[in-house]
């Protein structure tokens, strides 16, 4: 006998919006679908487990079938199937209810992987929509369920001699797109390639039963974890640095595995695109709030039915379970770069370089993990040297102490451009760390409120006899009056002509430079946060240099000697260029122009 009916009231509207307000999420509907169906296999074979069901499984199977002639697509499963009874339960009430349920919510706010739809996201694409089923008790008779597309509904008995559920969709002309092999095949290889039973499609099969995260980790071998990183991310060519296998039950369930990347060639990161999945099925590759920010850097795959996905994304910050899970990953990750630090150090320095952003961000955004890989912290010499923070400090403890008692780490920030500020340090016995990224200026700062009577200092914020502070200053004769110095520096300030700029006239040790220009601590720090900043002459102009005049250098006494004015400019605007030269800041017409200078005096001789 056949049965005619509306599924429910006042929620007319319901199709509508699930077929255009969802539209951009609209493949999702093979998803909802598929997942359906293997939750329904799932069913079957716990039963089977507990001898409630004898009868052969087979292979749990879940086949895709598209039928371009007849715009079809159906979804067939040899699970649990229903009753007429169960029909009237899951389809018209508990599955409608749902959606209903869902689409509220989705209209307030996205959710989660647009996750929760259900049964009636077949109707994202479909003008009308079939079910033939057959439950697994043995009494029970074969059902035809149908509905185009609005509360009305029929449910008749049929002809199926297999247990299961057949979902077929007959594909509006709005959503034809889904009747092509290729599309298909791509959501289905997005959504299912790790589901844990077979899914077929055009007779083949499309995924992996048995994703990495799923075995024990004491079966793997390091090229099992490295196909699994190809797998996931087929594009890229390089092999990840290591890998953190993750396998909690309590007091949530989790697994997965995580990969630390290597950057690219600009020394950055993209990121990783964890992929979420619940039990196996894939939700999104966006977890702003699910995994913390640093390890948003990372690659890999988290499993787990523990994290809501039928809510909002704002709402997961309050979540309970996944601020426990946010702290579970940090502290693996944590427990693993330790545990590579004690017992693979070498190993570990090698890849420190390529690491240490990541790693100084989670230090940055949360204390408990830089509590935690405090001890793993390194400083990388420019001698290739990598020390401990307290390694450090007694290294450099008899040379680089000032007059409170503080150890000073001089750092640079380029050893390239900055190797004549390193070579005057090292003259002086003092070591120089590199600390080169864009992170660092605050993370040097949390290292000076975190360890005490430490301070760092930029190599090119005075010179080496001075960048040190100590009781009493090292300075040395001046060939210079008084007088002269007045004049010197007058001279100077009128060729250099910038209000920015402040001047000290001083006898220093170190006799190398006449002329030299540093910024102070502050500013230097606050020109690396500035990653768009650019060492040119513009912006060298643009900043608070402090130009020392060094009168113990021989050359300002043969400079005022000289009795032509012109040539006594050309003198200090030569004096001024090695300065900027020292700055890498030299260029244009003005590097054109020391050239030719340094040529034509060199002509002359």
């Amino acid at each position: 006998m056949k049965t005619q009916g509306n599924i429910a009231i006042h929620t007319e509207n319901i199709f509508p919006i699930i077929k255009k307000f969802l539209y951009s999420d609209q493949e999702v509907f093979l998803r909802e679908l598929v997942a359906n169906a293997v939750d329904a296999t799932q069913k079957l074979h716990q039963l089977a487990a507990m001898g409630k069901y004898e009868e052969a499984l087979g292979k749990g199977e879940i086949h895709i079938t598209l039928d371009e002639k007849k715009k079809t697509i159906t979804i067939s499963d040899q699970g649990i199937g229903m009753t007429s009874d169960e029909v009237k339960k899951y389809i018209n009430q508990i599955a409608f209810s749902g959606a209903a349920e869902f689409v509220e919510k989705y209209e307030k706010d996205h959710l989660i992987g647009s996750f929760g739809l259900g049964f009636y996201a077949a109707f994202m694409v479909a003008s009308k929509v079939e079910i033939f089923t057959r439950s697994y008790q043995k009494e029970a008779e074969p059902m035809h369920w149908q509905c185009a597309g609005d509360t009305k509904f029929s449910l008749e008995k049929t002809i199926k001699k297999t247990v299961g559920t057949d979902v077929v969709l007959h594909i509006s002309d709005e959503a034809k797109e889904y009747l092509n092999k290729q599309k298909i095949q791509s959501i289905l290889k997005k959504y299912g390639r790790f589901l844990p039973f077979p899914i077929l499609f055009e007779g083949k099969q499309i995924n992996d039963t048995a994703p990495l995260w799923t075995k024990t980790p004491s079966t793997l071998t390091d090229k099992d974890y490295k196909d699994f990183y190809s797998q996931l991310y087929p594009y890229q060519w390089k092999e990840p640095l290591f890998w953190i296998h993750l396998n909690v039950d309590y007091p949530f369930k989790l697994t997965g595995v995580l990969y630390f990347a290597q950057p690219n060639e600009k020394g950055n990161f993209k990121d990783g695109k964890i992929q979420l999945y619940a039990k196996q099925v894939f939700i999104t590759d966006e977890l702003a709030q699910i995994v913390p920010d640093f390890l948003k850097l990372m690659h890999g795959a988290i499993d787990s039915p523990d994290i809501p996905l039928n809510v909002s994304r704002s709402a997961l910050q309050s979540d309970g379970n996944v601020k426990k899970i946010n702290t579970y990953i940090t502290k693996k990750v944590a427990e693993k770069l330790i545990y590579l630090f004690k017992n693979e150090r070498k190993a570990y320095e090698e890849k420190w370089d390529s690491m240490s952003l990541v790693i100084k961000y989670g230090c940055l955004t949360d204390d408990n993990f830089y509590d935690k890989i405090q001890p793993a912290l390194l400083y990388k010499n420019t001698e290739g040297e990598y020390f401990t923070h307290e390694a450090y400090v007694e290294k450099i403890k008899d040379h680089q102490t000032d007059k409170d008692q503080n150890s000073v780490i001089i750092y640079t920030t380029d050893p390239i451009t900055q190797d004549i500020h390193i070579q005057q340090c090292q003259q002086k016995k003092y070591d120089v760390i590199v600390v080169d990224s864009v992170i660092d200026p605050p993370y040097i700062q949390l290292i000076e409120n975190k360890q005490t009577k430490v301070k760092f200092r930029h190599v090119n914020t005075e010179t080496a006899d001075q960048i040190i502070e100590k009781d009493c200053k090292e300075l040395s004769v001046s060939l210079l009056k008084t007088v002269e110095e007045k004049k010197i520096k007058e001279m100077i300030s009128n060729v250099i002509d910038n209000k920015l700029y402040s001047y000290k006239v001083e006898a220093r040790k170190n006799t190398n430079f006449p002329l030299m220009m540093y910024l102070t601590e502050e500013t230097q720090r606050l020109q690396k946060v500035n990653i768009n900043a650019s060492t040119n002459e513009d912006s060298i102009a643009a900043l608070p240099y402090t130009v020392i005049i060094n009168t113990s250098h021989p050359v300002y006494p043969a400079i005022l000697s000289e009795k032509d004015p012109a040539q006594q400019k050309k003198y200090l605007q030569h004096l001024y260029d090695l300065a900027l030269l020292t700055q890498n800041a030299l260029e244009g017409n003005h590097l054109t122009a020391f050239i030719q200078r340094s040529i034509q005096w060199m002509e002359k001789k």
